[in-house]
């Protein structure tokens, strides 16, 4: 039987994931896929810190190391931030290695670039996963778009701003109070700014765009509004009204071919796909020409949802290059 080799580029929370998915699911992937999966490196920051059992002998600092790797065939990158994210993963394509990311602000900026790359090499890039965790959105969108057209694209794509805004409603927390239990619960980082913020769903909701309409607007055309100056007794008051807070990411296609985005907090009534979506899970809602309005909803954070996904990626691309379609 034939060996993959892969690699899992950061190993925190979704990293980790990654390789104790790949090692429960082995003998599956293993009858389903025909091939053994083997994780032969793993890059981190400090390779003195074991973070699970088992792995010192496979953890590296040097991507130099990860790629001169034999028979290398398969990057899975959990890193935040574009760089060095995308310099790793130029480096891996060009190296003829199949790339699983997980990373939105290097897909949102630099996708297109590395579509490209890879296309010239013959590898495949997997993307499920910098998108609403483990709502299946982007395999579903191109699906979709074989056929229709998508006019507009609207969801919740942050899990941290929905389960604080939850929280806020359901418990009558305060902000402060119901971020500090995201932050303990691991939905939020100790530096929540991304989050909160709205930049987070900012840079899915431009994947998104590009998906749907094969451009982006104009990054500093689009408001960016955060949940942070939404107050407990204005929780209280849309509640006592029938209506829910919101924090929604839109992006739609004009008459005049125009793209406009925008995200931001919003009261929506019990007609509204997004009104019964709570805790952490992510929804999105595209209107279309011919199906209508479609919505799929999800958990959007936590290790193993992200994680779930690139595997199946994974399988996917493993699939494709062997001819036949793997479900896992």
């Amino acid at each position: 039987m034939a060996t993959i080799k892969a690699a899992i580029l950061g190993f925190g929370t979704v990293g980790q994931g990654i390789y104790h998915i790949l090692n429960e699911k082995r003998q599956e992937l293993r009858e389903k896929l025909g091939v053994e999966l083997e994780v032969a490196k793993i890059l981190v920051t400090d390779a003195s810190r074991e973070r699970v059992p088992g792995t010192k002998h496979l953890m590296t600092e040097s991507i130099d190391e990860v790629l001169a790797e034999k028979d290398l065939q398969v990057v899975f990158e959990a890193i935040v931030n574009e760089e060095p994210a995308f310099t790793y993963l130029k480096h891996a394509v060009e190296a003829k290695c199949h790339v699983i990311t997980a990373n939105k602000v290097m897909l949102a900026k630099r996708g297109e670039e590395l579509e490209a790359l890879a296309k010239v090499n013959g590898v495949f890039i997997g993307s499920e996963a910098t998108v609403a965790g483990g709502v299946p959105i982007i395999k579903t969108m191109k699906n979709i778009l074989l056929v229709n057209d998508v006019s507009r694209v609207q969801g919740i794509l942050n899990g941290t701003t929905n389960y604080i805004l939850t929280k806020m409603r359901a418990e009558r927390w305060s902000f402060d109070k119901a971020l500090k239990e995201a932050q303990h619960l691991g939905y939020a980082e100790a530096d929540s700014f991304n989050d909160v913020s709205g930049q987070d769903a900012f840079k899915k909701l431009m994947i998104l765009s590009s998906l749907a309409f094969g451009e982006q607007p104009n990054w500093a055309d689009v408001e960016v509004i955060g949940i942070d100056t939404i107050s407990a007794e204005q929780v209280a008051d849309a509640t006592a009204k029938g209506l829910r807070y919101r924090h929604v990411a839109e992006v739609e296609k004009l008459e005049d071919g125009t793209i406009h985005a925008k995200v931001a907090p919003l009261l929506v009534d019990n007609e509204h796909p997004l009104y019964p979506v709570d805790d952490v899970f992510n929804a999105v809602t595209m209107e279309t020409n011919y199906i209508g309005t479609l919505s799929i909803i999800g958990p959007g954070a936590g290790m193993y949802p992200t994680a779930s996904v690139m595997v199946e990626d994974y399988a996917e691309i493993i699939g494709k290059r062997a001819g036949f379609t793997v479900t896992i």
